[in-house]
């Protein structure tokens, strides 16, 4: 089975990503997702690339005056934001925002595989 088609500038981004480990391509809805060594850490939408945040990592994206994937409008936002424009340009800078959306992946895996304890 074919994956799917990655736009150029997608390879591109993920050719540079490698050092962060074991990259994935799938299909989401109208959109793909990419992975990292099986966590999910961006989306991609309409050519624009996402970046999954948490309460943790989501201050770092507003204070770059990043925006909230939101897929239609008066829809709530989801917890993915743009990258900022030098990490398109700075391979390093790139690395460091993809490895905060890797983290928030790491930690959203995390909290959805705890058992829930009643009381």
């Amino acid at each position: 089975m074919a994956g799917p088609r990655v736009p150029e500038h997608v390879a591109h981004v993920l050719e540079r990503l490698t050092p962060l480990g074991m990259l994935e391509v799938r299909r989401l809805f109208s959109g793909l997702s990419l992975y990292c060594d099986g966590v999910i850490f961006a989306l991609v939408f309409r050519e624009q690339i996402y970046i999954k945040v948490d309460d943790e990592t989501r201050a770092a994206f507003e204070a770059e005056g990043m925006e909230p994937f939101q897929p239609r409008e008066g829809r709530k936002p989801m917890p993915y934001y743009t990258l900022p424009d030098q990490a398109l340009d700075d391979d390093e800078a790139l690395r460091d925002w993809a490895r905060l959306g890797l983290e928030a992946g790491l930690r959203d895996q995390a909290r959805k595989s705890k058992p829930n304890r009643r009381k």
